[in-house]
């Protein structure tokens, strides 16, 4: 039950930062659209990405998700508020083990792939 609200503030808390609106299953952030499973996102992905604890590869059912995103869509969006709660190394981390690599000199937030 804990995991489930910490999972809900970490979310609620990108969100209301960068004022995005989900509407079915799209991410509208300033006027962009992003495709994908957000509320997958939510609920199967968020524990490997949180700045608390150590990077772990993520789940099958994260990485179902993972390919349903428009991840470089997604990454012109975080703020440093979000930077705050989620780890960009381990969303890179996340990604490639998923089969989704970001490009080399990709900005994700502030993070730039390496």
């Amino acid at each position: 039950m804990a995991n489930s609200n910490v999972q809900f503030i970490v979310i609620f808390a990108i969100f209301a930062v960068t004022g995005a609106l989900i509407q079915g299953n799209k991410i509208v952030a300033l006027g962009q659209e992003c495709d994908g499973d957000f509320q997958g996102l939510i609920t199967q992905c968020t524990k490997f990405v949180q700045r608390q604890g150590s990077q772990t590869d993520p789940s099958p059912e994260c990485c179902n998700v993972i390919k349903t995103l428009d991840v470089p869509c997604v990454c012109q969006h975080v703020t440093d508020d979000i930077q705050a709660v989620i780890d960009m190394a381990k969303v890179a981390h996340v990604a490639q083990y998923c089969g989704i690599p970001l490009e080399h000199g990709t900005r994700c937030g502030s993070f730039t792939i390496p």
